[in-house]
């Protein structure tokens, strides 16, 4: 009798062990994604796209808020150079982990001016897909963005 509950006590602290280590994986996987998110932004700002390319998947899909579908990491790239941000920001941004896989949700708030220097004034939600690859470094493989209109 005393042998079951020894076995029954180690059962239950193996199990509270594997779940504290799977939600500190998870918070740490959660902070680390939104620091990659912050190095996008970064880029944004200072119209640096080789601090995105790292970022990217090279089977990388984006969905941009006007519908146009680039899917490649080198077509995204070419993309992002066309667009210069004098301001770029981040709102509510929220970043929940699924293993190898994270979701991240948020707005982004940017001025500036496209490819053929119309200005532009852009508030959109966006979506980005992020997946731990086989080196364990962190990429975004897709990313859609929904313009908020008022």
């Amino acid at each position: 009798m005393k042998r079951s509950l020894v076995w029954s006590f180690i059962g239950s602290i193996s199990l509270v062990s594997a779940v504290w280590s799977q939600a500190m994986t998870s918070g740490g996987t959660e902070q680390a994604v939104a620091a990659l998110e912050q190095q996008w932004l970064k880029s944004q700002q200072t119209n640096n796209v080789d601090l995105l390319a790292p970022l990217l998947a090279d089977t990388f899909v984006e969905t941009e808020s006007s519908g146009k579908v680039t899917t490649t990491k080198a077509d995204a790239l070419a993309s992002a150079k066309t667009y210069k941000w004098s301001s770029a920001d981040y709102i509510d941004v929220k970043v929940i982990a699924y293993g190898d896989a994270a979701i991240a949700t948020g707005i982004f708030k940017g001025k500036g001016t496209d490819a053929s220097g119309k200005a532009i004034n852009d508030t959109d939600r966006f979506t980005d897909t992020w997946v731990k690859m086989p080196n364990g470094k962190w990429q975004c493989v897709a990313s859609q963005d929904t313009a908020i209109t008022k």
